[in-house]
């Protein structure tokens, strides 16, 4: 039995068409289908019930294709680990990223990190704050970018800056014409809010002093979604800076953006990762980066606290 086998075991099972197995493997299809039959021999078994218009694994090829899943993962582990030996920052990483942060963040970010890092390769995925920490736990990512606070175990946290909330309103509403919005003038609004599991809504709640929303009309998916939504006058949002930088370079019709009259009213930003990784100076050196070249209108955690 060898890896090679479990790749196209694996590669079947996902695709469950023999042809589209062979082209992900880079292989002839006939090629693939006499190695799957030579490992079924080696197993004494039927790994594949082909009897289907769509080749499915069999009960106990199931539990056979989760057992490869796992060893060619901690086969990619090990050729990861030895580069790492090799060279911290040569590596390829899967990293989370909160919606609310990655469209406008990481267009400003990652240019930099890849001229400081050119071997290095990051893997983004956008998930939500709950399922980014549950696969950080499982492995599934290396560190993860979100909001603080978490209440979670066993991870490093590192502050990397904060963020200002700012009100974004219809152009023509009265609170538009100030040059500062009150907390307590907004949270008299028809406050709008994306849907439950994003961090951001819980914190626009917090800062307008407000449990919950039950009548919502509106629960978006997104800060665009949110701003298009503002912009016809349903309601006003908040917005977090960079949301609104990079916005602001494209023209939004009615929308009018305003701070807020309470200068805390913000969240700041970290980077996460597993205290046991293996990868800690790649993360360590990743986070020195991010702390230290900044977005234009957000501030160093440090700097933050020097000015209490």
């Amino acid at each position: 039995m060898t890896l090679q086998e479990l790749r196209y075991l694996v590669a079947l099972a996902d695709t469950g068409h023999f042809g589209q197995a062979a082209e992900r493997c880079h292989v002839s299809q006939s090629t693939l289908s006499t190695q799957i039959k030579k490992l079924e021999a080696y197993l004494g078994i039927t790994v594949f019930d082909r009897g289907l218009k769509r080749i499915h694994p069999t009960p106990i090829g199931r539990e056979i294709v989760e057992s490869a899943r796992l060893i060619l993962h901690e086969a990619d582990r090990i050729r990861e680990l030895a580069k790492y030996g090799q060279d911290p920052m040569a590596l390829t990483l899967h990293v989370g990223v909160i919606p609310t942060l990655g469209p406008y963040y990481l267009p400003h970010v990652l240019p930099t990190v890849h001229a400081i890092y050119p071997k290095l390769k990051l893997l983004l995925r956008e998930v939500t704050t709950a399922l980014m920490l549950a696969q950080l736990h499982d492995g599934k990512l290396a560190a993860g970018l979100l909001a603080l606070p978490i209440e979670e175990q066993g991870l490093n946290v590192v502050p990397l800056f904060t963020e200002p909330f700012l009100a974004a309103l219809p152009g023509a509403h009265l609170l538009a014409k100030k040059t500062k919005v009150s907390i307590d003038a907004l949270s008299r609004e028809n406050l709008l809010l994306l849907e439950e599991g994003h961090c951001l809504r819980d914190q626009a709640l917090a800062v307008c002093g407000l449990e919950s929303r039950a009548s919502e009309e509106v629960r978006a998916t997104s800060l665009e979604t949110l701003r298009m939504m503002v912009g016809m006058g349903v309601g006003v949002t908040l917005l977090p800076h960079l949301a609104s930088v990079f916005s602001a370079k494209i023209p939004r019709d009615g929308v009018a953006i305003r701070p807020l009259a309470a200068p805390g009213a913000g969240r700041t930003i970290a980077l996460v990762w597993r205290k046991r990784t293996p990868y800690f100076e790649t993360l360590r050196n990743i986070a020195d980066t991010l702390s230290t070249h900044l977005p234009a209108g957000v501030m160093a955690v440090a700097e933050r606290k020097k000015k209490r």
